[in-house]
């Protein structure tokens, strides 16, 4: 000890992990957007949530000893797995947000090194899958929308096609809606891309066709929800008095939206906390871990749905961690 001092001897991370079999570094995984090509384009498409997830994720990875490299991937490779692959021999374990791997090449990834998916089935063998509870979530907003407020006739703006949560979202909410009496019909099912600007395209073009506009739009993020206020507005129709629009995520603007957003609370930054959970229990002990964890949502009534009183205590940190906590 008396010559490390002397010699300011500061350890090597690389030396350290040759000797414990661990980099003590873990990557994360997101897509890196190419909406119109635009710099505002790319930035308005990761805004918000996707940082919220890699702030919380970067947190508890600090915690627990880790360092946390970002990593992105893009719309170029279908697969990822180029870009993937190089990440195997310097990190741990990957947790990859929405869509950065195609369902086929999860396995093969896996069987490499430990993996994480923000986002899925749940239905892989080999890796963890850490999501929240979508159906839970659209049955709550549905049955607000049909018993409180009367609506019988919604329609839906998804995220991007091939994004797990927006299918499972879409899905969720049409058989919720159908179970209790209303309908979804065909033409009120919106193609966007989670952005404001897509979902202010798909409204604009669905204003413009002759069929009647449904009693309200589901929209699959806030960031869409946006969009599609704003294009209703251009074209002369007030919401929530001509049509209810939701959201989903409860990004921290939408209390302040006019109207202000009712939406579906979740937690981005639990999420990625709880992913990096995950991800250093497969590193302890591959054996003795929860392939599937689903994490509470909750819905936020605000003034979009027509609603006047408005509930939006947020939950305490205390409360937080014990959702997380009984998540498992």
């Amino acid at each position: 000890m008396a010559a490390m001092e002397e010699l300011e001897f500061v350890p090597n991370v690389v030396a350290r992990g040759l000797s414990s079999g661990k980099h003590m570094i873990l990557g994360l995984v997101f897509m890196r957007a190419t909406v119109d090509g635009s710099v505002l384009g790319v930035e308005e498409a990761s805004l918000l949530y996707t940082d919220i997830v890699i702030r919380g994720a970067e947190k508890r990875a600090a915690e627990l000893g880790y360092s946390l490299l970002l990593s992105s991937a893009d719309d170029s490779h279908p697969s990822g797995m180029p870009s993937l692959l190089s990440l195997t021999g310097t990190v741990d374990g990957l947790v990859l947000l929405d869509r950065v791997l195609r369902d086929d090449d999860v396995a093969d990834l896996a069987r490499r090194i430990p993996l994480v998916l923000l986002a899925g089935k749940g239905d892989s063998t080999s890796a963890v899958t850490v999501r929240v509870d979508n159906e839970q979530a659209m049955r709550s907003l549905a049955e607000h929308l049909i018993n409180v407020h009367g609506i019988t006739r919604v329609g839906f703006v998804t995220g991007l096609k091939e994004s797990p949560d927006s299918v499972a979202r879409a899905i969720a909410f049409r058989n919720v809606v159908e179970e209790l009496g209303g309908t979804l019909d065909d033409v009120d099912l919106l193609e966007s891309d989670w952005t404001s600007a897509g979902g202010e395209a798909a409204m604009q073009s669905r204003i413009m066709r002759d069929e009647p506009l449904p009693q309200a739009f589901a929209c699959a993020n806030d960031q869409t929800a946006v969009g599609v206020i704003y294009a209703l507005s251009a074209s002369g129709l007030r919401v929530p008095q001509d049509l209810v629009v939701t959201g989903f995520d409860d990004i921290t603007l939408t209390r302040y939206f006019n109207p202000s957003l009712t939406t579906i609370r979740q937690s981005g930054s639990i999420l990625g906390e709880v992913a990096v959970d995950a991800l250093v229990a497969m590193l302890d002990d591959a054996n003795d871990v929860t392939r599937t964890i689903v994490l509470p949502t909750e819905l936020v009534v605000r003034e979009s749905c027509g609603c006047v009183n408005e509930t939006d205590a947020r939950p305490s940190l205390g409360e937080l961690i014990t959702q997380r906590t009984e998540a498992g």
